[in-house]
C-alpha cells in the first residue's frame, strides 16, 4: 500500500499551511502620512470629501443599504452620526451615492 494512501485527509476546517500564517490581529490602523504640499486648496477639499464619502459608503454597505436609491440624505447623515462623523453636505451625500452606484 502506498504511503500517500495512509495519510489521513485534513478536516475541512483544518489548515493545510506548511508554516503559520500571520494575521493582522489585533488590528492597528496604518500611520497616516501628511498630504503632499503645494497643491491648490480645492484639491485638498476634494480629497477629504472623497475620503469621507468612501467611509460613509462602506458604513452604509455594512449596515445593509446596498442600493443608491435606499441611501437618502437623511440616512447618510444618520449613519455619519452613528460612526462619529460630522454630518456630510449635500455634495458629499451625492458622492456617497455615486460610489455605491459605480462599485457594482
Amino acid at each position: 500500500m502506498p504511503a500517500a494512501a495512509l495519510k489521513s485527509k485534513p478536516l475541512p476546517t483544518q489548515s493545510t499551511a506548511q508554516r503559520p500564517v500571520l494575521f493582522d490581529s489585533p488590528y492597528e490602523p496604518v500611520i497616516k502620512q501628511p498630504l503632499p504640499a503645494g497643491r491648490p486648496r480645492q484639491w485638498y477639499v476634494a480629497h477629504n470629501r472623497r475620503l469621507k464619502a468612501m467611509r460613509l459608503a462602506i458604513a452604509l454597505l455594512d449596515s445593509g443599504i446596498h442600493l443608491p436609491a435606499q441611501a437618502r440624505d437623511e440616512t447618510i447623515r444618520s449613519t455619519a452620526q452613528e460612526i462619529g462623523m460630522r454630518p456630510p453636505s449635500d455634495t458629499t451625500c451625492l458622492m456617497v451615492r455615486a460610489f455605491m452606484r459605480y462599485s457594482r
